[in-house]
C-alpha cells in the first residue's frame, strides 16, 4: 500500500496519470525536503570541515598519549551534526532501509561532484579583481582532497553500523523507545567514524595523538548533541505524523518495520559521516 502511495497512486486512467506525474503526494513531498536537507548539511560539512576551532579553553591540561591538551578543539564539520543526526533517524523511521540508502547514495555522488567542482574552481584563473586572492581561496579548499576521501571511506565503512544497529534495536524494543534506537545507534558508530575520516584527513600535519584527542572531542560533542536533541526527534515526528495523516504515518512505520525484519536484498544504508 505504501509503495502506492510513494509512486502517487495512479491508476490506469492516462488524466490520472497525467495528474500523478505533477502533483507529488505527502511522503514523496516529505522524502524530497528530508533528502534537500541531508545533502545541504552533509556538503556544506565536508567544505568546512578544514577548519578547527576551539569551543572552551580547559582550566586544566589533559594529557592523551604523552600530549597535553589545554583547550577543546573539534572541526567545523561537526556544526551539521545535529541536522543530519535528526534526518537519518526520520528517513529511517518512515522509509526504513531502501529509503536510507537510496539517500546514502545520493550523498556519496554529491560529494564527489561537490569534490569535482571545488577542483574547477581552483583551477580557473583568478580576476585581478577578485576580491579573494587565488592563494587564499586554495588554501580554504584546497584540503578538501583528503577530507573528502576521508569522508567517503568513513561513509561506507563507519557508519555501515548505524543503520544496522537502529533497526537490531527496533526489532529488540519490538518498534518502541524511539530515543533508544535512535541515540544508541549514533553512540555504537560514530567513534569509529568520526576516526576514520579525520586518520585519512589529516595523519600528517598532525600527529596519532592530535587525531585520536580531537576524535574524542568531536565524539563527546555529538555524543551530549545525540541526548540533547532527541525531544526534538520526537517533535519532528508528531509534526510528521500529523502532516502525512496517522494511518499513512502509521503504514509506513509498518512497512519499514517490515523491510528491516524482512529484507527483500535490499543492502544496508547509512546516515552521514562527518569529520
Amino acid at each position: 500500500m505504501t509503495q502506492n502511495i510513494l509512486k502517487g497512486d495512479s491508476s490506469a486512467n492516462p488524466v490520472t496519470m497525467l495528474r500523478s506525474a505533477y502533483s507529488l503526494s505527502r511522503p514523496q513531498k516529505l522524502f524530497v525536503v528530508c533528502t534537500a536537507i541531508f545533502v545541504t548539511a552533509l556538503v556544506v560539512a565536508e567544505a568546512t570541515a578544514s577548519k578547527l576551532f576551539t569551543i572552551i579553553e580547559l582550566p586544566f591540561s589533559i594529557s592523551i598519549f604523552g600530549e597535553q591538551f589545554n583547550s577543546v578543539v573539534m572541526t567545523a564539520g561537526v556544526i551539521a551534526f545535529p541536522i543530519t543526526f535528526i534526518i537519518t533517524d526520520l528517513l529511517n523511521e518512515y522509509y526504513g532501509k531502501p529509503g536510507i540508502r537510496f539517500v546514502t547514495y545520493i550523498g556519496m555522488a554529491m560529494i564527489i561532484f561537490e569534490f569535482g567542482l571545488l577542483q574547477a574552481a581552483m583551477n580557473v584563473p583568478t580576476s585581478p579583481i577578485s576580491p579573494v586572492p587565488s592563494e587564499a581561496f586554495n588554501t580554504v579548499f584546497g584540503a578538501s582532497g583528503r577530507i573528502i576521501i576521508g569522508s567517503l571511506i568513513a561513509y561506507v565503512i563507519g557508519q555501515l553500523a548505524d543503520i544496522s544497529l537502529f533497526h537490531w534495536l527496533r526489532g529488540l524494543t519490538k518498534g518502541k523507545h524511539l530515543w533508544l534506537r535512535a541515540t544508541g545507534s549514533t553512540f555504537g558508530s560514530q567513534f569509529l567514524d568520526t576516526f576514520i575520516v579525520l586518520f585519512v584527513a589529516f595523519y600528517g600535519p598532525m600527529t596519532i595523538q592530535t587525531i585520536i584527542a580531537v576524535t574524542l572531542f568531536n565524539y563527546a560533542y555529538k555524543f551530549i548533541v545525540a541526548i540533547v536533541i532527541t525531544p526534538v526527534i520526537y517533535g519532528a515526528h508528531h509534526l510528521i505524523d500529523r502532516y502525512l495523516g496517522d494511518d499513512v504515518a502509521q503504514e509506513m512505520i509498518l512497512d519499514a518495520e517490515s523491510n528491516a525484519a524482512h529484507p527483500t536484498g535490499v543492502a544496508t544504508g547509512t546516515g552521514v559521516s562527518q569529520p
